[in-house]
């Protein structure tokens, strides 16, 4: 078996080899000759941990990668992928022979491989064992490790051949086994049908996909494939030359009808069988797309058209015909689906749409995977409105150009996130510059705060450190403690997750809550003392105060929001004294007549008053108060909905209140109060300068305007100050008088 250690010893004559392979007489666009010279005696008489000969596995692998359509460039990087394990200082040396791209690529993609054989073999102990790796507190689900295996494998691609050789490597690996006739570990063809076959078939590699998920379902579930195999007529390679010749014979005859069209066909292969079976409750005899057809026309009446020749040249299966040019899908897919059986009755499927409709199912919104993975109907569950998915997209049309530039390097497509493991080979997914502190919140809150240490790889590196793709972290805590101050301090760079920010934040606000309650308490408990009356209860003293609680109380002493001399009068209050049963507020006295801050609070002229925000009265508005805890009395409109919820709950706390006369502000300038009007209009250009032009012409402030426009209407809030609420009346009858505005309403 090969070790895969970071950095074997060099074998003897591996320079030579270089230097032979570079000095072969090849020229540097024969990089595929030189690789497989510099390989073959490194790796002729090697075996991977499947059994195969290496040399044979790259061979197969590079003819794979040349049926994708990939460049010679492409396939050297197979034999180089395998080679680098045997030389010292890969990176160098192959830079040297063959350049930083393919040299960057076989080092990435070696330590792709690894990371994913360690998290193979986690999920494999996890599942022999029925335990969670002990490195999460909260380790995630097979399905959702698979997930992240999938998302991991893009990240590490900077460029699309990673994907393709990682594909192409995995097919390989499931052809040995099927010729062989071993079975491969389960994790591997579980992570081949999950995992590989989505991704190509995404990539648009749909012969690959196919047979992925055929092998590798042939070795997950061998008897359910022997039993739908020996349910169909005839072997692969039959099915696909009656394929073939019901194409030829279609295009044909739609050629004689004179219509242009392009005809693809395929058999079903096994795995799509099963899986539509199960999916949609379906016995065999009702999969009627074993054989399937696309015919792809110039125009909308060149579909209809070949489906007329269509309808007269096959039997037409009642019930199995589906209009969706006329009538989309929601996901916008357009195409003329309908089953039809030739003449010895076998059903086949005919799919009939223009270039412009094929175009959009394959790479649009409506692409083949986005509805058959996702979605109501679909089968897997996985949702395909994600930036993930929109990646993938991407990804897809890099395939094309590596076709065409020779195996230059593409753009960074997942370059927002990283993924790192744990000690067990669980994936975790972290934002791009993520440090070891965002990697120990990811795991577990309490795993953050008390995090003082991390090895990267086995090696100690400081807090805040970046990490890489495929590094595994192991995070060194205090048995208690909390975070530093230094890890929100963005210059240091301690943290780049966000979610991992709001947590030491929450920790911090969570100690100065507790500071204020222990300062607060010392506070009160002091001046219980002074006065002697240290057995009266704390949470009997704080209701009396207006508090729910004696720790509310306590934070409002410690943050100098509520006076201790409030406490002094209800423990001495002036003239008499307050026995234990009474209470704070008194009953109200209708003959008092003086104000407070433009309210007079009938009998309690020194409380603490404030105008409610929901309804922002003003003079001269019918009003009541309410006791709040600790915020002295709200002032309400007498008709205000949330004073009607409020009071059916605590009737005991309303409280008479009027308004003063003569309410004046600081310099001598009448008071003035905040309210909202609410405007309804036809939205049209200016309508927002005609209507403050209004408030304006009744020397009225506008302090504030809100404003919504959806579909022709305008929604507009203005909050505006008057010192006499009755003014807003010839206001509101000025801007209904505008065109397009159709109410006006203070709220």
């Amino acid at each position: 078996m090969r070790s895969l250690s970071p950095d074997p010893p060099e074998p003897a004559g591996a320079s030579p080899l270089i230097e032979a392979a570079a000095a072969s007489g090849a020229t540097p666009d024969q990089a595929l000759v030189r690789a497989r010279a510099l390989a073959e005696p490194l790796l002729a008489n090697e075996v991977l941990d499947t059994g195969e000969n290496t040399l044979a596995h790259a061979d197969a692998v590079a003819a794979i990668l040349r049926s994708m359509g990939a460049s010679e460039v492409m396939q050297a990087a197979s034999y180089l992928v395998h080679a680098s394990l045997h030389l010292n200082r890969p990176q160098e040396v192959i830079a040297k022979a063959f350049g930083d791209s393919l040299a960057s690529l076989a080092i990435e993609t070696n330590q792709l491989v690894q990371v994913q054989r360690q998290a193979r073999s986690a999920q494999a102990r996890a599942a022999a064992s029925g335990a969670q790796p002990a490195a999460l507190p909260s380790a995630p689900t097979p399905a959702a490790q698979l997930e992240n295996v999938r998302k991991m494998l893009l990240a590490f691609s900077r460029d699309l051949r990673v994907v393709m050789l990682r594909l192409a490597s995995r097919l390989q690996t499931l052809r040995y086994h099927a010729q062989a006739r071993l079975a491969p570990p389960q994790a591997l063809a579980l992570e081949a049908l999950d995992v590989f076959a989505p991704l190509a078939n995404r990539l648009g590699i749909r012969d690959l996909k196919w047979e992925l998920e055929d092998l590798a379902f042939r070795f997950l579930e061998p008897e359910t494939y022997r039993a739908v195999a020996g349910l169909l007529d005839g072997t692969r390679t039959q099915r696909e030359q009656r394929v073939l010749q019901l194409r030829e014979a279609l295009l044909a005859g739609l050629q004689q009808q004179g219509i242009r069209a392009t005809v693809q066909g395929r058999p079903k292969h096994i795995y799509s069988i099963v899986r539509k079976m199960r999916g949609k409750s379906l016995g065999f005899d009702q999969v009627y797309d074993l054989l399937a057809l696309r015919v792809v026309v110039a125009d909308v009446p060149g579909c209809y058209a070949a489906l007329a020749w269509v309808h007269s040249r096959f039997t037409p299966v009642a019930g199995e015909f589906d209009d969706y040019i006329a009538r989309p899908k929601g996901n916008g897919y357009r195409s003329l689906h309908t089953i039809v059986r030739d003449e010895q009755g076998h059903p086949i499927e005919i799919q009939i749409r223009t270039q412009a409709m094929h175009d959009h199912a394959e790479h649009g919104v409506a692409a083949h995977w986005a509805y058959k993975e996702a979605g109501v109907k679909g089968y897997a569950g996985v949702s395909a409105s994600s930036a993930y998915d929109a990646k993938i997209a991407v990804l897809r049309q890099l395939l094309a150009w590596e076709r065409d530039l020779s195996g230059t390097a593409s753009a960074g497509v997942l370059e927002d996130r990283i993924y790192v493991l744990t000690p067990d080979a669980a994936i975790v997914e972290l934002p791009q510059g993520g440090t070891p502190v965002d990697f120990a919140y990811s795991l577990h809150t309490s795993l953050g705060h008390r995090c003082r240490g991390a090895r990267v790889d086995g090696v100690m590196v400081p807090l805040n450190t970046p990490l890489k793709n495929g590094q595994t972290v192991e995070i060194t805590s205090a048995r208690e403690g909390g975070p530093s101050r230094d890890w929100l301090n963005p210059d240091l760079g301690y943290l780049a997750s966000h979610r991992a920010r709001a947590k030491v934040r929450a920790w911090f606000n969570a100690l100065a809550l507790s500071e204020t309650v222990a300062r607060g308490r010392e506070a009160v408990e002091k001046l219980l003392q002074r006065e002697g009356r240290t057995a009266l209860r704390l949470d009997d003293l704080a209701t009396q105060l207006g508090f729910e609680t004696a720790e509310p109380l306590f934070v409002a002493v410690g943050k100098d929001e509520f006076s201790l001399r409030a406490i002094e009068n209800l423990l001495h209050p002036p003239g008499q004294a307050v026995s234990a049963e009474q209470p704070l507020i008194r009953k109200a006295r209708a003959d008092a007549d003086s104000a407070r801050g433009g309210l007079l609070v009938v009998g309690m002229d020194s409380l603490m008053t404030q105008l409610a925000r929901c309804c922002k009265p003003a003079p001269p508005d019918a009003i009541r108060g309410f006791v709040t805890r600790g915020k002295g009395v709200s002032v309400h409109r007498a008709d205000c909905s949330n004073l009607r919820e409020i009071a059916a709950r605590h009737a005991e706390r309303l409280i008479e209140v009027a308004w003063g006369e003569g309410q004046r502000q600081p310099g001598g300038a009448a008071a003035v109060y905040a309210v909202d009007v609410a405007i309804e209009a036809s939205d049209r250009q200016g309508l927002l300068r005609d209507i403050s032009d209004v408030f304006a012409k009744e020397k009225i402030n506008v302090t504030g305007v809100q404003t919504q426009s959806l579909r022709g209407t305008a929604w507009m809030t203005f909050t505006v100050e008057v010192s006499d609420s009755s003014r807003l009346g010839t206001v509101l009858r000025g801007v209904l008088e505008l065109p397009g505005v159709r109410s006006a309403r203070r709220r």
